[in-house]
Order: C-alpha cells, then sequence, then structure tokens
C-alpha cells in the first residue's frame, strides 16, 4: 500500500513498500523535478510550442510544474505522459503540491489530474495533455518530441525500464537536437543513450544528488 511521505522541502511524496521506493526525492520533491525536469529540461529546450514526452507520469508532479511554466512563460507546449500504473483520485488528492502555489497556478494540479487517460484535453491556452495509459514496452506512437522527461523508477528497481532497447525507442521518437532528461547518472544509463544517439552531459543535481543527465539527440 501506497505511503504518503513529507519530503525535506515540505512537499509529499509516495513511498512503495514492495519495491523500498520513493516517487521523488526524500529530500524535496518539488525542488528535484523543479530542478531536473524544468531548470535542466524544459528552460534548456529552445522550441516553441514545445512537444514533451514523459516516461512515469506518477504523481502529475512534472506535468504540473510544466503547466505553470507554461503559463508563466506564455509557451505553447504538448504534454504527453505514459504510466502503466496510474494512481487513484484517493490518493492523488491528498497530495500537497498545489499548496506551494497561488490559485492562479495551484488549480492546475486537480485538472490535470480531471484528465481520462487515453484522452488529449486543452487544460489552458498554452498546456495541452494527452495521459497514456499503457506499458512502454509495448507503447508505439508516430509522435516526435523536442523534449523527454525520463522519469521511470530506478535502474536497482525496475531494470527493464533502462535497457539499450528502451533508449533505442526514445532515439526514435526524439527530434534531431530534442532533449532528454533523467535523475538516473549510472553509466550504464550513459552508455546506452550514447550507444542509441545521444550526446551525454552530467549536470549538478538537485540536493541529496551528486549528478543528473541530459542527452540531446545527434
Amino acid at each position: 500500500m501506497l505511503e504518503i511521505i513529507l519530503t525535506g522541502d515540505g512537499s509529499n511524496t509516495l513511498f512503495v513498500p514492495e519495491i523500498g521506493e520513493h516517487y521523488h526525492s526524500v529530500h524535496g520533491a518539488i525542488q528535484e523535478s523543479d530542478h531536473i525536469f524544468i531548470k535542466c529540461g524544459l528552460n534548456y529546450c529552445n522550441a516553441d510550442p514545445v512537444s514533451i514526452f514523459e516516461v512515469g507520469f506518477g504523481t502529475g508532479l512534472n506535468a504540473f510544474l510544466t503547466a505553470v511554466e507554461a503559463s508563466i512563460q506564455k509557451r505553447k507546449i504538448f504534454y504527453s505522459a505514459i504510466e502503466k500504473y496510474p494512481l487513484s483520485g484517493s490518493v492523488t488528492k491528498k497530495l500537497n503540491y498545489k499548496d506551494f502555489f497561488p490559485f492562479e497556478y495551484a488549480y492546475l494540479f486537480n485538472l490535470i489530474h480531471a484528465v481520462r487517460c487515453n484522452k488529449t484535453v486543452n487544460i489552458t491556452d498554452y498546456f495541452t495533455l494527452n495521459k497514456i495509459e499503457c506499458d512502454l514496452a509495448i507503447y508505439e506512437t508516430s509522435g516526435r518530441f523536442d523534449l523527454i522527461y525520463y522519469d521511470a523508477f530506478g535502474p536497482d528497481k525496475q531494470p527493464e525500464m533502462w535497457t539499450d532497447e528502451v533508449f533505442e525507442k526514445m532515439s526514435g521518437i526524439t527530434v534531431p537536437g530534442g532533449i532528454l532528461v533523467t535523475y538516473s547518472a549510472k553509466g550504464s544509463v550513459k552508455r546506452s543513450l550514447e550507444s542509441n544517439g545521444y550526446s551525454i552531459a552530467r549536470l549538478p543535481g538537485p540536493p541529496g544528488k551528486h549528478h543528473i543527465i541530459r542527452a540531446v539527440k545527434i
């Protein structure tokens, strides 16, 4: 059974006892997502509009922060997120992410979670969301993306999500010059990305993590 945990910055994450894994850093869920996916991903991407593919929708935190940024920057974002095991509303309504934002942005969190899977919905004038309930291993798309948020559970907990075959698929849906960002800086992840056509940069991580990876499709 999922447990709601208070992290170091006051925001929530979820703990999965069965695999001994948290959805986010215990040092701070919001600050981790903001550092990796917004500062090192979205704000580094020059595409406008920008098409994003997220692996691991999870709590919806990355989508929420991206929707907030879309409104602040007045930048059109088309956001697709795949999740094999979507969380129930009874869990997501207990998460406190919206408490960190003024109402003009906070309300987006509930709208994001109100979207049914496998539907495309315009959340705002700047943010369009497509939530996909599917296993990444069998998912096929003709879409191409400017930015990939790779946020699956860690390689030691979910190794099938970090294989050469998976990163070959990611490479196939990334436009030339497109970006993939992930919290994992393991050597095996770096080598898989390089062998599938990405140029790798190891960047300073958020509190509690030495490095992250930003990969650019060559």
